[in-house]
């Protein structure tokens, strides 16, 4: 994958005069198939995913208003960081989008890259840990990968009415099944209002880490840390998928499912970069970012931000 023109006219900002005073508009670069090692961004311009699950549509702009919101964002990384373009689903053909993706990602990861991946609906969910797996079954008959899911909702749906944005952990659940892999998923800020009885069984009978948004507070960062230590542990790769519907409406309006208690990015950074400290993260991606539904670009911000933690180096 590489980035197209319009992809990169993202990249404007405000120039600085003063010394050592860069944004990310001035040290992003386009990917190129010689790349030193470094930070990859990839956009999935996808929200069929939430068409089918009966949700708000226009995540499929998230990608382009990540950008622009990032572009003006002060450089504090070390190592390099590139654009590697987008994965579009304009003809309704979420499967075959999805299929590109993983390459995609598989690609970056073969070239030693991390990427991270900028949605789109959370149906991203399974392309990117599909791409994770193709790259890890090289080296490794049955690796373990570790999802760790910041979402409210569980995204464990039946997969019987075919692939939405509310079934990427099932597929994911359902593929290890078949090819006898371990499932080690973890989600982090879950609404007990927004996911029914059936889905937390199945989450139960699938051993699945779960805490509630209640949960997470200032007290408790320190216990949780640990079991996110602990689940890290066991695992070869860590794959973490931000869904911002997790963040309270308040700071993330453009979502399709705004959430009504959420979880506070201050409470949920000091997690992140634990996991980022356990040396095993792999992949990442942030989802669910609607333009059309946001306030003054406040979801876009709040995302810029999680990719400047995420981008920082150790």
């Amino acid at each position: 994958m590489f980035a197209d023109r319009q992809t990169l006219e993202c990249w404007t900002g405000r120039i600085d005069p003063e010394a050592d005073a860069l944004r990310w508009h001035q040290r992003i670069q386009p990917l190129a198939a010689d790349s030193t090692p470094g930070m990859a961004l990839l956009g999935f311009a996808c929200d069929e995913g939430v068409r089918r699950n009966q949700g708000r549509t226009g995540a499929a702009e998230g990608p382009i208003a990540l950008r622009r919101a990032l572009a003006n964002v002060a450089w504090q990384r070390q190592g390099p960081a590139y654009d590697a373009g987008d994965v579009r689903c304009a003809d309704g053909d979420l499967e075959s989008a999805q299929t590109r993706l993983a390459g995609a990602v598989c690609g970056l990861l073969d070239g030693g890259h991390l990427p991270l991946v900028l949605g789109g609906g959370h149906e991203v969910a399974w392309a990117s840990w599909s791409g994770l797996a193709l790259h890890l079954a090289k080296t490794l008959p049955k690796p373990r990968i570790g999802i760790v899911n910041f979402d409210a909702h569980l995204d464990l749906r039946d997969l019987t009415r075919g692939p939405t944005s509310g079934t990427p952990f099932a597929q994911i659940a359902a593929h290890c099944a078949h090819h006898d892999w371990p499932f080690r998923y973890a989600c982090l800020g879950l609404s007990l209002a927004a996911n029914t009885r059936t889905l937390l069984r199945r989450a139960a009978e699938l051993d699945v880490l779960t805490r509630e948004d209640h949960e997470i507070r200032e007290s408790s960062l320190e216990r949780i840390g640990a079991e996110l230590d602990a689940f890290a542990a066991g695992c070869d790769a860590l794959y973490l998928t931000f869904d911002l519907d997790v963040l309270p409406a308040g700071e993330a309006p453009g979502v399709s499912a705004p959430a009504a208690h959420g979880v506070s990015l201050a409470l949920l950074e000091p997690l992140i970069r634990r996991l980022k400290t356990s040396g095993k993260l792999r992949l990442a991606d942030v989802a669910e970012l609607n333009p059309a539904l946001d306030q003054d670009g406040r979801t876009a911000r709040v995302a810029a931000r999680l990719i400047h933690t995420l981008a920082l180096d150790l």
